[in-house]
């Protein structure tokens, strides 16, 4: 049996164990399986070195895990070391982890447009916000600005990645939350944003997903905006992970029935809400 998992703390909510077992299960893979892996930080590295001799072959990290996660690697890729997080690992024979970053191509992929020339702004200075402001830099966006509730977090966030620092949210052709503002009941109110400015960005990205939606996504439909929520994302960065692990091409389709079908199913069981994470400490995360 070759194993996979998603370690964080906490991970009870993680949506990643139905998407890529239904995955698996459309390909044939009967001696592939995906687990969750609730590990808390004080012994994290321990884990994770002691994985490969319990059959496992990699794994999915979520919050609060991913700088530590790219710490211990042994190899990452230059995505994940100018990101400063990594979400995925792959757990070698030889014993050595290669890390790398699939959230900032998966947010990408899950646009509805090329974001080369656009203007975007990215609202949070967390891990996911990182990975969010990298991916639209290193595609051509033609400004990237970032805001944050302290703003001295998102001024050296700015400074370290070569992108624009604002104090207060403005005009943008992209909208990314990567705050955790509707995690816990799905309202915006906490942002610095209102229902009517909404119309100013073409496209919203809520990295927060929960069962029926978050605020923000609904009210920006409302105005017109193209929308993207964090369940599409998740998929997209899983499905990137899929590959570095299998070398087969990910069922996608099947992935997103699952990851969506396991939420609308949850709904009055008192599921935690969730997001998925380009992140480390303090973004949204489900890895």
């Amino acid at each position: 049996m070759k194993r996979l998992g998603v370690l964080g703390w906490p991970v009870a909510h993680s949506r990643s164990p139905a998407m890529h077992n239904a995955a698996f299960r459309a390909l044939g893979m009967t001696d592939w399986h995906y687990q969750r892996l609730p590990v808390p930080p004080e012994v994290f590295t321990e884990t994770v070195k002691a994985l490969r001799g319990s059959g496992f072959v990699g794994a999915n990290v979520t919050i609060p895990h991913k700088e530590a996660a790219l710490a211990l690697a042994d190899e990452a890729s230059d995505a994940a070391r100018e990101i400063g997080a990594a979400n995925t690992l792959e757990l070698r024979e030889d014993g050595s982890i290669r890390a790398s970053n699939t959230d900032a191509p998966g947010l990408l992929e899950a646009l509805p447009r090329d974001p080369r020339g656009a203007t975007a702004l990215v609202l949070g200075a967390g891990g996911s916000a990182r990975a969010c402001l990298w991916a639209l830099r290193e595609a051509g966006a033609a400004r990237v600005a970032v805001w944050n509730r302290t703003a001295e977090r998102a001024r050296a966030l700015a400074e370290e990645l070569g992108v624009d620092q604002v104090d207060r949210p403005e005009p943008a052709d992209i909208l990314v939350n990567c705050t955790s503002v509707g995690l816990s009941d799905g309202r915006f109110k906490d942002l610095p944003l209102d229902a009517d400015s909404l119309g100013r960005y073409e496209i919203v990205v809520d990295l927060v997903y929960r069962s029926g939606g978050t605020e923000l996504i609904a009210r920006a439909r409302e105005h017109g905006c193209s929308v993207v929520d964090g369940l599409e994302i998740l998929v997209r960065q899983g499905a990137l992970s899929f590959a570095t692990w299998t070398d087969r091409q990910p069922p996608i389709e099947v992935m997103r029935e699952a990851a969506r079908g396991s939420v609308s199913g949850r709904q009055g069981l008192g599921q935690l809400p969730s997001t998925p994470d380009g992140g480390s400490l303090s973004g949204p995360g489900d890895g």
